[in-house]
């Protein structure tokens, strides 16, 4: 045995001491507030632990409270939560300034500026188990994450429910929708946030496939401005394999916090390290035109690893679509019965006399496509099932393979190919995700042998695994499996019924397109408020491109359920201003080809205006109120403007400064009639030509509902002779 001497003994104890000493002042100095700017100093983030060992950060932008302190956290079912008792362990700072070219986009080269703070958290009673909150923050905004490190403490875990607070700083003006797990499809309310609660009644319409949140709720983008001028967006990036998050709502501390969608059995993710979740977004500025302008939600979201995106193109099509909207015109269906089963023979149901897909109709469709210079025609009610598709929660409803017996699928391929014209597939699974993917394979391949490089998928109806939700873990993680499972055979998709995106279409630059908001069928389902597209660009939009499906010519139509009268809420210009203000790499000209021949000047910005750009210049906006867009078209000297208004008429200052200098343009003006409105004379309009530079700002006057497209190019000088310049 030994011993020690008093001496060493004593030398131990202070060397013990100091230690001690060293780790409390180095978790004193680890637990005091981390703060990083952003690099334009506009931003400031400060993270810090309250009592309890509880998470917490704010965020000011030019010294006015964006975020007030508010609590970050993860309640975990059966199991030690990730709520307290935290200290902190670690923290890392960068800078990163890099630039990458979207395959399809806004804008050629985005550049991804950002500081970063990773702060790492250990809960030293539950086994050091730790955890790491990654903060970005951009010259525009905010995006912040929590991460799981895959550690011998942390293998798998069930989230019961996730708890990021979002303090806000007054009663701001909102434009919310009601929060559900199922459908996006609500029109937008305008109110502050303390009048929520008297008006979600009334928000909360009845809707296909609807499931109100039960708390006090609103979706995501959430877009608000405060007294003192500030716009506000919150929403969430890069959302795989968790479920997509609501904000619930406290009306009278103005705190807004996360609310996840749960699955069949009340469960909010199920989490296997190395895991994260998606990354949650605050964009902020004093512009409006700098919220529409970010690009933070992209760059949250990772780089594509497709090796080929050759493949992938901008698209402008027609469709055998709107025409099903209108009361007596044609049917989805062929047969009367409803009641059908795959695998029986849908050649001896009985014909209603209105089915829309068939071949002659669709090559009446073609040449029209091809006569004005569209890329691709979509075709929905090809396939058989459409007699009894909704509302009976049936899983076999579509086998995507089978047409029906008036519809020759290698003839109308075939003629399409002959005039250069691609035939967009539909999908419409009515919410039998489970059905789809057993069928996925073969519907590809089949398209494929058909020449179909595109598809549109539907989600009408509940979904099935039943008791899952559109919004949820499972459903998040079908959708991207389709995304991807596409790309494997070179095709592009465009889904509707789907949850509402979070910038993915830069990880799956195939995935060009959603719908997931209330779009132009709407129209004919109760019509859209005329502020409704002013409002979409700040909320919707905010996370991806929308197939709204612009380009309505006939402004009054037939109710296609009741027969009812029924308008669409905006004048004919305003619908060609859609395809500048309402991004989309795939534009539809929805309307029926006789509605176009009817109007053919006007039809003429459609066939004219690009879909795929090498810049964007947000001119003017306030939403709910009003945008004006510019854009370039991708490597053409070509440039299109759209502006829009709501229910009020404005007049619209463009500037034209994006222009080469020294150079003189021809600028065709499309605007409404001076009589016109979005419920009086909505088609009437006039089309103008004039010069214009760099220089020019034009004075444009917007009449109520309506809007103002212009398309640009360069001009020679016998272009110019004889028009006014401005």
């Amino acid at each position: 045995m030994n011993f020690k001497t008093q001496n060493e003994i004593g030398s131990s104890r202070i060397r013990r001491n100091l230690m001690a000493m060293l780790l409390v002042c180095c978790s004193c100095f680890l637990a005091k507030a981390q703060t990083i700017a952003s690099p334009n100093k506009n931003l400031s983030l400060q993270f810090e632990l309250k009592a309890n060992g509880v998470p917490s950060y704010q965020l000011t932008y030019k010294g006015k409270p964006v975020i007030k302190p508010s609590t970050l956290g993860l309640e975990i079912k059966d199991g030690a939560s990730f709520m307290e008792g935290f200290s902190v362990t670690n923290t890392e700072q960068k800078s990163v300034d890099e630039s990458w070219n979207p395959v399809l986009g806004e804008q050629k080269t985005i550049r991804n500026k950002y500081n970063e703070l990773v702060v790492t958290l250990a809960q030293a009673k539950n086994n050091n188990r730790y955890i790491r909150i990654r903060f970005r923050l951009f010259d525009d905004g905010l995006g912040f994450r929590y991460e799981f490190p895959k550690q011998e403490q942390l293998n798998y875990f069930i989230i019961k429910e996730e708890h990021t607070e979002f303090q806000l700083a007054g009663n701001h003006k909102i434009f919310w929708i009601p929060g559900d797990y199922d459908t996006n499809e609500y029109a937008y309310t305008t109110s502050k946030i303390s009048e929520i609660p008297s008006l979600m009644k009334k928000a909360t319409v009845e809707i296909n496939s609807q499931w109100p949140i039960k708390e006090l709720a609103v979706q995501t983008p959430s877009m608000m401005k405060s007294d003192d001028g500030l716009y506000i967006n919150i929403h969430e990036a890069a959302l795989v394999n968790y479920p997509a998050m609501s904000l619930q709502v406290d009306a009278t501390t103005f705190k807004m916090s996360s609310h996840l969608t749960p699955d069949a059995v009340g469960n909010k993710g199920y989490m296997q390290t190395d895991a994260q979740t998606p990354w949650r977004t605050i964009v902020v500025s004093d512009k409006a035109t700098e919220i529409l302008a970010s690009k933070l939600i992209l760059n949250l979201n990772e780089p594509t690893s497709y090796k080929d995106v050759s493949w992938i193109k901008p698209v402008k099509y027609i469709g055998i679509w709107w025409e099903y909207f209108v009361a007596g015109k044609s049917t989805w269906a062929y047969g009367k019965e409803n009641n059908v089963k795959l695998g029986q023979d849908f050649s001896k149901l009985t014909p209603n006399g209105k089915h829309g897909a068939t071949t002659e109709h669709a090559k009446e469709y073609i040449d029209f496509a091809a006569a004005n210079g569209f890329d691709a025609l979509l075709i929905e009610g090809w396939n058989v099932g459409w007699e009894d598709w909704i509302n009976n929660w049936k899983e076999e409803v579509f086998d995507f393979t089978t047409a029906y017996p008036d519809f020759d699928v290698k003839a109308v391929h075939e003629y399409a190919a002959a005039k250069g014209i691609k035939i967009i597939m539909h999908h419409e699974t009515s919410g039998a995700a489970t059905n789809y993917e057993r069928r996925l394979d073969r519907a590809f391949e089949f398209m494929n042998a058909n020449g179909y490089d595109a598809v549109k998928t539907g989600y009408v109806g509940k979904i099935i695994p039943r008791g899952e939700h559109h919004d949820g873990q499972w459903m998040v993680n079908h959708y991207i499996h389709v995304a991807e499972r596409a790309a494997d055979y070179k095709i592009m998709i465009d889904s509707h019924e789907a949850v509402r995106p979070t910038g993915l279409n830069r990880t799956y630059p195939n995935w060009i397109a959603q719908e997931s908001a209330r779009g132009t069928e709407f129209e004919a389902m109760g019509g859209l408020n005329p502020d409704h597209t002013t409002i979409l660009p700040f909320t919707r939009l905010m996370g991806g491109p929308m197939d709204f499906t612009p380009g309505i010519f006939q402004t009054d139509l037939t109710y296609y359920k009741t027969g009812g009268n029924q308008r669409v809420n905006t004048t004919l210009v305003k619908q060609l201003a859609y395809y500048v203000t309402m991004y989309s790499p795939l534009q539809m000209a929805a309307d029926i080809p006789s509605n176009y021949t009817r109007f053919p000047d006007a039809f003429q910005f459609i066939k004219d205006v690009a879909v795929d750009w090498d810049n964007s210049y947000i001119l003017e906006a306030e939403p709910g109120d009003y945008i004006t867009i510019a854009r370039k078209a991708k490597g053409k000297d070509a440039w299109f403007v759209g502006g829009i208004t709501d229910e009020n008429a404005r007049t619209a200052t463009i500037v034209f400064d994006y222009l080469p200098a020294g150079k003189k343009y021809i600028a065709t003006i499309y605007a409404d009639a001076k009589d016109a409105s979005w419920n009086q004379n909505p088609q009437k309009y006039t089309i103008s030509k004039v010069v214009v530079t760099a220089k020019t700002v034009l004075k444009q006057y917007i009449e109520p509902g309506g809007g103002v497209a212009i398309s640009i190019k360069e001009a020679t000088a016998a272009e110019i002779k004889g028009l006014k310049k401005i």
